[in-house]
């Protein structure tokens, strides 16, 4: 796509089709910057008729440790741009509790809760600069379930943008999807832009899978789209191939 604007609309394309197809479909949704022009080209989506209140959803990951109502916890983020916007019910999104008094416990009641749901239809993801999914963090286990994970500096650095730009105030414990959850999802999207990615996605896409760069763990979905602007995609090898097949995708295949 030539640039992030478009991508987000790609990208929401193919949300809209799962829900179109499947109006209570369970949605995996990530936050950060990867995903917000996608939310905006959806509620595009949503204002031209997409009905999305029979949605229900779990988000990627919650830090540990912010006080309730944070507005950058990712309860909070959710909340402002995905229920509100999207028009999902209040609640209709589970997060993992990332002030619960047992972590450990909060991580198993999570994949209960997914497993309850019947698994997630789409997991919407981004990818980090270092490789990361959710918030596995290099060397992370490509079998990892939902779990607590330290945040690497770099992690901590890209994300002080939240928070004023100072990197002491980003937690440094996570609850994160692991790799292994996020690879049972029916169908996986993943969106990139930026420069700041092209070494990760071309990485992903045609490295070799390890836990180096856990979102090569990708490469062994079935149901894998990796929908990049220019930017993101500068580094790929066979990137003039990729552009040919998204030309000329046949109809039946569908977004």
């Amino acid at each position: 796509m030539p640039d992030a604007a478009a991508a987000g609309r790609r990208a929401a394309e193919i949300i809209a089709a799962v829900v179109t197809a499947k109006p209570e479909a369970v949605l995996g949704f990530a936050t950060g910057s990867s995903p917000v022009a996608t939310y905006e080209a959806l509620a595009d989506h949503c204002a031209d008729g997409l009905n999305m209140s029979r949605v229900t959803g779990f988000a990627l990951d919650e830090y540990v440790g912010l006080p309730a109502g944070h507005p950058q916890s990712y309860a909070s983020v959710i909340g402002r741009d995905v229920v509100a916007r999207l028009g999902l019910r209040r609640g209709s999104v589970r997060v993992p509790d990332g002030s619960a008094e047992d972590l450990q416990a909060a991580c198993a009641a999570y994949e209960e809760e997914i497993g309850a749901a019947g698994g997630i239809d789409l997991q919407v993801l981004g990818i980090g600069g270092n490789g990361h999914i959710g918030f596995n963090e290099p060397s992370s286990s490509l079998a990892s379930r939902t779990r607590v994970k330290t945040l690497s500096p770099g992690t901590a650095a890209d994300n002080s943008r939240f928070f004023d730009g100072d990197p002491s105030q980003v937690p440094r414990h996570c609850i994160t999807q692991g790799i292994g959850t996020i690879l049972e999802a029916k169908r996986l999207l993943l969106i990139a832009s930026g420069s700041a990615k092209a070494a990760a996605v071309a990485q992903m896409v045609e490295g070799p899978i390890g836990a180096f760069c856990p979102a090569t763990a990708l490469q062994l979905h079935a149901n894998s789209t990796v929908v990049l602007d220019e930017a993101a995609a500068a580094n790929l090898l066979e990137r003039a191939y990729y552009a040919y097949v998204e030309i000329n995708r046949p109809a039946w295949q569908g977004p």
